[in-house]
């Protein structure tokens, strides 16, 4: 094949092959020296992926499945994590509103290049009172509030141009009305009953810490990686 008419499957393995990972020194990870609940060991890795200067350490998959079983995932930011669960926020009338409502469990993933970490969470979802939802988006930025204002998320979209109307209405109103409320804003909580922390190695000896939630309190184990 002449390479005027390369295989274009060929050329994307050769591109998908040829790329690394951490291409960078890894921080050490040792397992005994850990708290006794995943938590701690979270506000620490993050705290340590900002100063690594790992780009938006705060963003993370968020996995659900809709009302047949089918598993659904998408990037989303983290709002807070602490006594009450791994938060995020969206419309409830969204598509991943309306899959946590028919079935309210979930998986969030971290990944931190910049240290070759990742996080795993997962576990039972629990909504927030309406004025915390609230309270949520209005501690944002202006523009989480015009985007929350325009609504419709999921929905589908007749035109761009329509899109472009809407938000302009929306950037007014947020600018002129910053506490409007918007009903359909939801926070979520996520309860771990598993939470894993992968530290990757450049031998590909990656330690993973698996906390487990039981009857007594959390259970740490290791696991092959």
């Amino acid at each position: 094949m002449s390479a005027d008419h390369a295989d274009p499957s060929a050329e994307f393995v050769h591109l998908l092959r040829s790329q690394r990972v951490w291409d960078t020194e890894l921080p050490s990870f040792d397992p005994g020296e850990t708290p006794a609940e995943p938590l701690p060991l979270f506000w620490r890795w993050l705290a340590e992926a900002v100063a690594a200067g790992q780009t938006e350490p705060h963003t993370m998959s968020l996995a659900t499945v809709d009302e047949d079983g089918l598993p659904d995932v998408r990037t989303v930011m983290l709002h807070g994590a602490d006594a009450e669960g791994w938060s995020f926020a969206s419309h409830a009338t969204s598509r991943k509103g309306r899959q946590l409502a028919a079935r309210p469990y979930a998986a969030l993933g971290f990944y931190w290049p910049a240290q070759g970490r990742q996080i795993r969470l997962r576990g039972p979802v629990t909504v927030a009172p309406p004025e915390a939802s609230q309270a949520d988006l209005h501690a944002r930025s202006t523009g989480a509030l015009a985007a929350a204002l325009v609504g419709h998320q999921s929905e589908v979209l007749p035109s761009h141009k329509e899109l472009e109307q809407a938000s302009d209405a929306a950037w007014s109103q947020a600018h002129h009305e910053p506490t409007t409320p918007v009903p359909t804003w939801t926070l979520y909580h996520l309860h771990p009953n598993e939470a894993e922390f992968f530290q990757g190695d450049a031998q590909r000896r990656h330690v993973r810490l698996n906390y487990r939630r039981t009857d007594s309190g959390w259970l740490k184990e290791l696991l092959w990686p």
